[in-house]
């Protein structure tokens, strides 16, 4: 291919010190790169040209080489182009080493095909979210073939690691600039011929993608209604396509990019309208994956759009490209992105669904505080019942699924009881309530927003503790009572002396799971508020309420019946969905963990005071002053602050996610709140004061 000598690894090495000053020549790194160009410029084949080049880039990203060279704080990437710095140098004083390099690069370019490095790399493919999500799964756990002519491909194997990126975040254009002088200078135009075709082919790819997602039925039926050859997406494509024969032609004119930068624009105020009617008509992942598909399109056709209005050759367009490519492909790597950017819609529209589903657990003024005092104990009646349901159920020798189930619908069935009379259990508050704090931190702006969520903060937490307080007095009291009532009946205790004492060594926190149980109830607590949640966006995203509304069976019972069915479906089904989910999820929870051997089991501070209560009162005086009933109570206790601490936290993180919380904000948050709760702690546990009547 060439009637020049090979260099070899002293030569170089040597033309490496020739060009630099004397005190630099000892540094250990130089003697890999004299190796990883030589063994770039001698390789045979594609694959060991390729390999070649990928060591010389991680070479190239390992970091600074002179440690007494001053380099700003602010730039965090600044040491990355020392290496980079040194090769320029070498190679502008070595010509006929850059001549081996541009050989090689050349040759890398003429064997491979640039297409999808510009129209595929981190963009994800058209069959949708799961689908993409198994394909970066499986390529994490089975190793993928090569594609040494595909160029993406060696783009996705240069930057895997977060480290990849230093040189190409720290590059700067005007070193770029001395890059393009040496490999691709103005004289060899055929070093730059392979990569215009690949953008050339790369740009018609993304306008395909744009035209077929944004004209799917999908997002046309949410777009404003219009003739399909009105549509921005189907403009874009044909004002893409004149702009690009003017670019191969070497003749971009001003109207056709305006024209195109119009039809772009366009399709951008489209997505708004798109997104805009996902949040009041239902999210759709899927969706909301088509939309990321089209911004990711939109935003690589518009950096490869300035590439082409640029003056030849300009180094900051295709830098910018280039940058944009590679945190693509290092983003393609992995999964957090893509579960972030397509989840995060929906994180919001359960977090919003759960705040307003939530507003009646807090109260604001006396009134709504004694509202949560009787709410709340006629929560505890009930659940008496529910307790010695769950009780009766365990003592009947049931097949595990059977009584695992029948715990499930004995729950369900008391949770919608609490929800159809309005009353209380405590312990369904923080899934609730953390939605609508952070609600607050997203709509309130201006210097006293902190301030107003910390005094939200203090209405939430007495809130939570007088219906804690009454549920568990209420049901302890209930339970007695119960049990007195079953005697006068029966003649005897509710319970047995054996499932009264299992009752009591079952709650300790010293010798049993209470404390990992109690936790992992919080869990199922948050993930109930998240199934209600997420049921009420698929109502109304598939529009239940309407289709029930005007099901043929209002022909027999009356359509205005239907219409006030629906309103009671709208109303209702996030509630429902979470009392019915929490309610199986608690009851299955054990039977899961005994059929497969592991430890779950769930522990429900208001629930297993009530059990306590029966198992107490079933109890002779004798068995009291054994330490069980202490110990049982402080497992009681240990409940109280983990079902409600950790179902809180985990909503809390889901909101902060959702709406993304600067971290700032969080820590000035937690000082303030601290601050009140040291200088005024009766904010937090005392009954709101009555607001000053005007005039």
């Amino acid at each position: 291919m060439r009637n020049r000598p090979i260099l070899s690894p002293r030569d170089v090495l040597a033309s490496i010190h020739a060009a630099l000053p004397p005190q630099r020549r000892g540094q250990r790194e130089l003697p890999k790169l004299a190796r990883h160009l030589c063994n770039l410029t001698a390789s045979a084949d594609l694959p060991d040209r390729l390999d070649a080049w990928l060591a010389l880039n991680r070479w190239l990203a390992g970091g600074a080489l002179w440690s007494d060279v001053y380099i700003d704080a602010a730039d965090v990437h600044g040491s990355a182009t020392q290496r980079f710095a040194v090769l320029m140098d070498v190679l502008a004083a070595t010509p006929a080493l850059a001549e081996e390099l541009r050989d090689a690069l050349c040759a890398i370019l003429d064997e491979t095909d640039g297409a999808n490095l510009f129209g595929e790399v981190g963009i994800p493919s058209d069959r949708g979210f799961l689908s993409e999500f198994g394909d970066r799964v499986t390529a994490k756990l089975i190793p993928a073939p090569r594609d040494d002519h595909d160029l993406s491909h060696l783009m996705g194997r240069s930057f895997r690691r977060d480290r990849d990126l230093t040189l190409m975040r720290g590059l700067q254009p005007s070193t770029f600039q001395r890059l393009l002088e040496i490999l691709f200078p103005a004289g060899a135009p055929e070093m730059s011929a392979a990569l215009c075709r690949g953008l050339a082919d790369g740009f018609r790819l993304l306008l395909a993608r744009v035209q077929g997602q944004g004209l799917s039925l999908k997002l046309r039926t949410r777009s404003e209604p219009r003739p399909v050859a009105q549509s921005p997406f189907k403009r874009l494509a044909d004002s893409g396509e004149n702009l690009l024969c003017a670019w191969e032609q070497g003749r971009v004119s001003g109207p056709l990019l305006e024209a195109w930068q119009a039809d772009l624009a366009a399709c951008r105020d489209e997505m708004q309208v798109i997104s805009h009617r996902l949040e009041s008509e239902g999210i759709s992942v899927d969706i909301v994956y088509g939309l990321d598909v089209l911004d990711r399109c939109l935003a690589r056709m518009e950096a490869i759009a300035a590439v082409m209005a640029a003056e030849p050759r300009a180094p900051g367009p295709l830098l910018a490209l280039l940058r944009q490519l590679a945190e693509a492909a290092h983003e393609s790597n992995g999964l957090g992105h893509l579960v972030r950017s397509n989840l995060q819609r929906l994180q919001r529209r359960i977090v919003d669904r759960a705040g307003k589903t939530g507003e009646h657990y807090i109260a604001e003024t006396p009134a709504d505080y004694r509202h949560i005092w009787a709410a709340a104990a006629g929560g505890g009646v009930l659940t008496v019942g529910t307790a010695a349901m769950k009780m009766a159920i365990a003592g009947l020798g049931l097949a595990l699924f059977i009584e695992g189930f029948f715990s499930g619908l004995n729950y369900a069935f008391s949770f919608l009881l609490l929800q159809a009379f309005g009353l209380i259990l405590a312990t369904k508050q923080p899934a609730m309530t953390a939605a609508a704090f952070a609600a607050i931190i997203r709509d309130r702006r201006g210097g006293e927003r902190l301030e107003v969520i910390v005094d939200y903060a203090a209405c939430i937490c007495r809130s939570q503790l007088a219906a804690t307080i009454a549920n568990v007095v209420v049901v302890a009291v209930g339970a007695y009572a119960f049990d007195a009532l079953w005697r006068v009946m029966t003649g005897h205790s509710f319970l047995s002396k054996a499932e009264a004492g299992y009752v009591f060594h079952s709650l300790s926190p010293v010798d049993s799971g209470t404390v990992f149980y109690a936790a992992l109830t919080g869990v199922i607590l948050y993930l109930a508020a998240l199934v209600g949640g997420w049921v009420d966006n698929w109502a109304v995203y598939h529009r239940l309420p309407q289709a029930i509304a005007e099901h043929r069976l209002g022909n027999r019972f009356g359509r205005l019946r239907m219409i006030r069915l629906a309103g009671v479906v709208s109303r209702n089904m996030s509630g429902w969905a979470t009392n019915i989910s929490l309610g199986l999820m608690l009851g299955m929870t054990p039977v899961l963990g005994r059929f497969f051997g592991l430890p779950l089991d769930v522990r429900h501070v208001t629930l297993n005071s009530g059990i306590l209560s029966l198992a107490t009162s079933s109890l002779e005086v004798s068995w009291v002053g054994s330490g069980l009933l202490g110990l049982a109570v402080a497992g009681v206790g240990v409940m109280f602050v983990l079902n409600l601490g950790v179902s809180f936290a985990l909503s809390l993180l889901t909101a902060v996610r959702a709406y993304d919380l600067p971290r700032s904000d969080l820590r000035e948050l937690r000082r303030r709140l601290w601050h009140r709760l040291v200088s005024r702690p009766g904010d937090f546990l005392l009954p709101p004061r009555a607001a000053p009547r005007a005039g």
